[in-house]
């Protein structure tokens, strides 16, 4: 069998293969955060193509942590009950339901990307005031968020305990938390965007204490059995950012909290960065924190061929694979890569009479 197409157990969960599909925003939800048919089908085509753990889009914990008024929520038992037929479709093409938990920080409360407007969302157009670590927008066209207190940080750690609790009555099988992306939980770990002087920021310690915090509520929140992951963004490719050497000692702390699985991306808290963009340009950030802080990794980032995906898994430098555009462009994505790779690939009853 190919190493791509092994099996990975997380705790109790088994993932039938180490495909995932990355979490990626649609801004296409109904009133209230609520998750629509456009949902259902978008994630559950890529279950019914083969992908072994299909992530939701950064999922809000709380109304004023969504990205734009159109994102997807788990803050109230109607988004269980909105959830769950989605979560249940998943599990029923023998594919793993995960949910990416998320609060924007100051990247909220602006306007979906093919809106002919830019920037931040007044009130009277449906959007409210961002918080962060300080009081600086990311760019000066987003919202001016308010600094959080730390009654206001300890409300952020409870919401994403109870979306946590929720996401579980809601059937999926495992938990991610976003700290990735220059969203609230990485513009506390980055000091870019954390100038606080309080115990949730100055060193490194006081920077990471937000987002072990909220890894302890929520394996406490989902019990021993589900599986924890943590997107974190290794680098913030700018000079006095965060740095995979950071985030080496993040990935240990985050495991000693309950998380099983890192995902590495990059990136995200400072407007202009020095990506150096190209095939797999993220996957050495993942094999240096798997080889460094000695816990299970995923990677992502313009990874698009099998045999490339094949290669990252068989060589030891992530555990789990993630694909984002590339499942956009083909949701059987991993079907086809199963028979380039000389595994099973697992159609539906269906699909059969066309291979």
């Amino acid at each position: 069998m190919t190493s791509l197409f092994r099996p990975l157990d997380l705790r109790e969960v088994t993932l039938p293969n180490r495909v995932a599909m990355s979490p990626m925003c649609q801004y296409s939800a109904g009133p209230d955060g609520l998750p629509t048919d456009w949902h259902r089908v978008h994630l559950g085509s890529r279950a019914v193509g083969g992908v072994g753990l299909v992530f939701t889009e950064a999922t809000a914990v709380v109304p004023e942590g969504r990205i734009t008024p159109q994102d997807t929520g788990l803050w109230s038992g109607a988004h269980v009950d909105a959830w769950r037929p989605i979560a249940r479709f998943i599990t029923e093409q023998g594919a793993v339901p995960a949910v990416q938990l998320a609060h924007a920080g100051f990247k909220a409360s602006t306007y979906r990307p093919w809106a002919p407007e830019r920037g931040g969302v007044p009130d009277d157009d449906g959007g409210w005031t961002p918080v962060a670590p300080g009081d600086q927008p990311f760019v000066p066209e987003y919202r001016t968020p308010v600094a959080l207190d730390e009654a206001g940080i300890a409300e952020v750690v409870a919401a994403f305990a109870a979306a946590a609790g929720r996401a579980v009555d809601a059937g999926f099988a495992a938990v991610e938390i976003h700290a990735a992306h220059g969203y609230l939980l990485h513009e506390f770990l980055s000091p870019l965007s954390n100038k606080r002087t309080d115990a949730y920021g100055g060193d490194r310690a006081g920077r990471m204490r937000l987002a072990l915090e909220v890894a302890q509520a929520v394996r406490a929140a989902v019990g021993a059995a589900v599986p924890v992951l943590a997107r974190i963004s290794a680098t913030d490719w700018v000079d006095g950012g965060w740095t995979v050497d950071d985030s080496v000692v993040l990935a240990k702390e985050l495991a000693a909290a309950g998380v099983d699985l890192i995902d590495c991306s990059s990136g995200g808290v400072a407007a202009r960065a020095d990506i150096p963009l190209g095939p797999g340009y993220q996957v050495p950030l993942s094999a240096r924190v798997r080889r460094d802080a000695g816990v299970p990794t995923g990677t992502v980032g313009l990874i698009t061929e099998p045999a490339q995906a094949e290669e990252i898994v068989a060589t030891g430098q992530a555990d789990l694979v993630l694909l984002g555009r590339e499942l956009l462009r083909d949701p059987y994505w991993a079907q086809r890569a199963a028979v380039t790779l000389g595994a099973e690939p697992h159609w539906p009853d269906q699909y059969l009479r066309a291979h």
